[in-house]
């Protein structure tokens, strides 16, 4: 497995059923480096991907089966201080062990309206550290926010409107380390393959569990969806290449859709939209499936106590799925957007 990306298959075989879609280009961001719209870099052999969605695996893959069930979710609790100000802070992204939170905010001391935060802590059981900025690259004068980890934890995707070496208004970029104790290096933008002359945010990373192959999910904006903003999902090659967006019908509405996250295994969805049904304006929706091989349930609104007739979204789930932090600005906060969390109980593994 690459050192700087984790999360490509090694099988070989990954089947493509989707017209059109057989290749992709070498872009940059988890392979080796080029230019921002990769000038230098020459195309890369194709890569053959099977969808993440709604298609079926050969029977080799179909082993994963939804046999965990959960209580309900909690009430919510607000992370308080020092995360939250009443400044915006939202989108809340955190680590493996859950020691080490991103989120982005405009509180004083950003370089631009939205900036990327981060915060640590000795224990889960231990306060948040006072935040700190996490500068000039990564951030700017532009909106830099919706920070994402690749599985490694040694990528941080995120979104931009910085103009330099864009595509769009706003585009997918991404900065890497070679570990946890590491710097982040210089952004790098993922090109004008995944990003377009539309709006591309809020990506997702997802690892196939059963193939290993790497997925980027963002909403966009862009001609040829359903409705406001839709779900894509675009491969990642492990030479560093980023395939075409596939528009996530499962999880698009002619609303707005943007942040999703899929649980490790594969088998839950949960999804940030203000479609029709909803207890607010966005609301954190929930799509699931039996197995691997299955098509994705419709997604259902998750409901109270979780949503509320404020906004909820942005929803970060914990690896053994028991913890799920969001973003609300719903009354009980610090003013404006604030980082929330709700659990539940495992009842069966």
């Amino acid at each position: 497995m690459s050192e700087s990306r984790r999360g490509t298959s090694k099988r070989g075989i990954l089947m493509l059923t989707l017209t059109g879609l057989c290749c992709s280009v070498a872009a940059w961001g988890i392979g080796e480096s080029t230019s921002a719209h990769g000038e230098s870099g020459a195309w890369s052999a194709p890569i053959n991907v099977r969808p993440p969605l709604n298609t079926q695996y050969n029977d080799r893959y179909a082993v994963r089966t939804a046999d965990e069930t959960f209580s309900d979710w909690s009430a919510p609790v607000n992370v308080g201080p020092p995360l939250n100000t009443p400044s915006n802070d939202h989108y809340a992204v955190l680590s493996r062990d859950e020691l080490t939170i991103y989120f982005t905010s405009d509180r004083p001391g950003s370089l631009g309206g939205d900036d990327l935060w981060f915060a640590t802590r000795e224990s889960v059981d231990s306060p948040w550290r006072e935040p700190q900025n996490m500068g000039a690259p990564i951030n700017t004068t532009f909106t830099d926010s919706l920070p994402f980890l690749s599985s490694n934890e040694h990528v941080l995707y995120f979104y931009s409107t910085r103009p330099a070496g864009s595509c769009g208004p706003g585009d997918i970029w991404m900065t890497r380390r070679r570990n946890k104790h590491s710097d982040w290096e210089e952004p790098t933008n993922l090109g004008c393959v995944l990003n377009t002359p539309a709006d591309e945010i809020a990506p997702a990373f997802f690892e196939d569990p059963a193939t290993e192959q790497a997925w980027l999910f963002y909403g966009s904006n862009r001609l040829g969806g359903i409705g406001d903003y839709d779900v894509y999902a675009s491969p990642l090659g492990e030479d560093g290449s980023v395939g075409l967006g596939i528009l996530v019908r499962e999880f698009s509405s002619p609303g707005r859709d943007t942040r999703i996250f899929i649980r490790k295994d594969g088998l839950e969805a949960f999804i940030t939209s203000n479609r029709a049904g909803g207890q607010g304006g966005l609301d954190i929706w929930v799509s699931t499936r039996e197995t691997l091989s299955d098509a994705w349930s419709v997604p259902m609104d998750l409901g109270s106590p979780v949503n509320s007739p404020s906004n909820e979204g942005s929803p970060w789930l914990s690896k053994h799925g028991t913890t799920l932090y969001f973003f609300s600005d719903r009354p009980g906060g610090y003013e404006k957007r604030d980082i929330w969390y709700t659990t539940r109980k495992k009842l069966r593994d």
